[in-house]
């Protein structure tokens, strides 16, 4: 597929269940780079606690969330922008009283195939039921506890 524009609402959107939603805005093959929009609710984590071999960017486009960052827990509101670089371990969580929207973007160039990343475990993300239960590399293991993703739909209120 070539050049394209897409609004949000037309997106293909995801219902992750207690890690809220996503929706996928890159729609290629063989992407580059990863842009996802997260809607979180307050205490749904947007992942397991994880690293990439890839660097990653993540603006609060609204509300409020929590990144976990090498065992650190850091308050994210509304424009504030995580450059995350490789190999760093990190996640977001939902906070504050309401939905928080957040923007992600990751490269595609190293952050595929055997050597993407891992989960590592870490007991700050576990007090917020976003680390895996033991070091691993494997999704499936890291999210076992957690319901498969469904089809989800836009819900008008999540942006500003």
């Amino acid at each position: 597929m070539g050049w394209y524009v897409r609004n949000v609402r037309d997106a293909k959107w995801w219902d992750y269940g207690p890690a809220g939603f996503g929706a996928l805005l890159i729609d290629d093959d063989d992407p580059q780079i990863g842009v996802n929009l997260f809607v979180l609710e307050p205490g749904q984590p947007m992942s397991m606690y994880h690293w990439e071999a890839d660097q990653e960017g993540f603006l609060v486009l609204s509300g409020e969330a929590l990144l976990i960052v090498e065992d650190e827990e850091r308050p994210l509101r509304q424009w504030d922008y995580f450059h995350c670089p490789p190999k760093v371990p990190h996640t977001i969580v939902g906070a504050g009283n309401g939905p928080a929207a957040i923007l992600a973007i990751g490269a595609r160039v190293d952050s595929v195939g055997d050597n993407w990343g891992a989960y590592p475990y870490s007991e700050v993300a576990m007090r917020h039921d976003a680390s895996a239960e033991e070091d691993t590399t494997d999704q499936e293991v890291a999210y076992a506890r957690f319901p498969k993703r469904v089809d989800g739909e836009f819900r008008e209120g999540w942006l500003p």
